[in-house]
């Protein structure tokens, strides 16, 4: 989300390129990047349906997509040149094991009518430490980025201006409040996991995390939408010094007169919080961005939201509560995960469930699309949109109690 300072910026050099640590943090960095990419472009196919359940030999496999569909996709939506450069990216995936045949029979990525699917999809992914560190600190930011918090604030530390910083002191107060730590001591030992994970950084990279009023900044930027061609750019991140970089930390200049070779990112290429439910997941927004809801609603971003509304038509509130009406109400109590609560709410008085990631929460509490919700946490929503309830929920507690109305069956 922001850039990081560039050489001759002063201060620590925790992104040098030389030294056992410096290939470890790009390592990091690269890890960070495919994760963010793949849970993209798996929330984009769900939504244009080209992950669904399929058929083969009286087996059904569900969620899954056809490698030879597939890369016709990826041409055609120009996320890949040519079939080459297709099988290559999404050998990235595999590698970093993201996606896989369904049967793990095949390793290799071929351009023929085999089953894929993403591990997101399946349970199968592997929570290793670093992508542990790397959900819980998505989910972080997401909960800081949402309207009604300011913690992330413009500072200045030594007479040098920086956006987006969090005091040391009050982030700890913080984590605690939200009931991300238990304790001040449980919250500084999870900073520096983050920072040990490079996904927080002091803003001139002159200290290690202190309890104290120091700056720090947030390294990574998980709102910016990636392309699927970065993936076969070999260098991290930090090192291109892209203004899009979202591994580098972002500075502002004393006098905006002055050039700075620290640049912003520019907001058209962030991605827009709207209503992902899943505390670390990217939905859509608009017709073609993207908006992580690391602590909005989702564990891994839930299925794609926007595009097109799931309902078959419009329903209004006063419908809904109409004696008689169709519906029945029902209560679901959601405990969110690493990531997450799971689902995507879309729409206006009444907003609805517009998609439910299969492997979260919310699945497994019962809730289905085309849901209508009616409360969040005790308090009404019937008549606001889903901006409100999305924050609703991200400035919450992790366990959240909604109630829903579902059309029956006629």
């Amino acid at each position: 989300m922001e850039e990081s300072s560039s050489s001759g910026s002063g201060g620590g050099d925790s992104n040098s390129t030389g030294g056992p640590g410096g290939a470890q943090q790009r390592e990091l960095e690269r890890m960070a990047e495919v994760l963010v990419t793949g849970e993209q472009l798996r929330l984009r196919l769900h939504e244009e349906k080209v992950i669904k359940d399929r058929r083969h030999h009286l087996k059904t496999y569900p969620n899954c997509f056809v490698a030879k569909e597939l890369i016709d996709w990826l041409i055609d939506h120009k996320e890949a040149s040519d079939r080459e450069t297709a099988i290559k990216l999404m050998q990235k995936l595999a590698d970093r094991g993201i996606i896989h045949h369904v049967c793990d029979e095949h390793k290799e990525f071929k351009d023929v009518k085999l089953f894929y699917r993403f591990r997101k999809d399946d349970g199968t992914f592997p929570l290793d430490t670093e992508v542990k560190a790397f959900m819980r600190g998505q989910r972080l930011y997401e909960k800081l980025m949402s309207p009604e918090n300011t913690l992330l604030q413009p500072r200045e530390e030594e007479g040098v201006k920086y956006e987006r910083t969090f005091m040391a002191s009050e982030f700890l107060d913080w984590l605690v409040q939200e009931g991300e730590a238990t304790s001040r001591k449980e919250a500084e030992q999870l900073c520096h996991r983050l920072m040990d994970h490079g996904i927080i950084q002091h803003v001139s990279n002159k200290h290690p995390f202190v309890d104290s009023n120091l700056l720090y900044q947030f390294r990574m930027n998980f709102r910016r939408r990636r392309r699927l061609m970065e993936l076969l750019n070999e260098k991290s991140p930090s090192s291109q010094e892209a203004h899009d970089s979202p591994f580098c930390l972002r500075k502002q200049s004393h006098d905006n007169r002055k050039p700075t070779s620290f640049m912003s990112v520019s907001p058209s290429k962030e991605i827009k919080i709207v209503s992902a439910v899943r505390r670390s997941s990217m939905s859509s927004c608009g017709s073609s961005g993207y908006f992580s809801s690391s602590p909005t609603l989702s564990s891994s971003p839930p299925v794609l939201c926007n595009p097109k509304s799931v309902l078959k038509r419009p329903v209004t509130s006063e419908e809904l509560l109409t004696p008689g009406a169709p519906y029945a109400r029902k209560t679901f109590t959601i405990v969110g995960d690493a990531v997450g609560w799971g689902f995507v709410v879309r729409g206006s008085k009444p907003c609805h469930i517009q998609a439910v990631d299969p492997s979260g929460p919310a699945a497994a509490a019962g809730m289905k699309v085309c849901q209508f919700v009616v409360s969040v946490n005790g308090l009404n929503v019937l008549h606001v949109d889903y901006r409100t309830v999305s924050n609703l929920i991200l400035t919450g507690p992790r366990t959240i109690v909604m109630e829903v109305m579902e059309e029956l069956e006629r």
